[in-house]
């Protein structure tokens, strides 16, 4: 249940196990786009659209692996 509201209970080890594979899957698929990223802007026949989306894709998977990462820290009462 990665996507689903959990409130404030601790995450089960089940639960923190699959946030962290999935975490595992993006961080793979973020540097693949970094290397497809890198390839492209090299190339004198770039495809500027193509790049864009590439490029927006890699942030929005960026965005994904912190908001997985924060899930993992469990809240410290001050």
């Amino acid at each position: 249940m990665i996507g689903g509201a959990l409130g404030n209970r601790p995450l089960t080890d089940e639960e923190r196990a699959e946030i962290e594979e999935r975490i595992a899957l993006l961080e793979i698929e973020h540097r693949d786009l970094d290397d497809v990223i890198g390839r492209l802007v090299e190339s004198p026949l770039q495809d500027e659209l193509r790049l864009r989306r590439l490029k927006k894709r890699k942030l929005y998977l960026k965005d994904t692996i912190g908001r997985l990462r924060d899930r993992l820290i469990p809240d410290i009462i001050a």
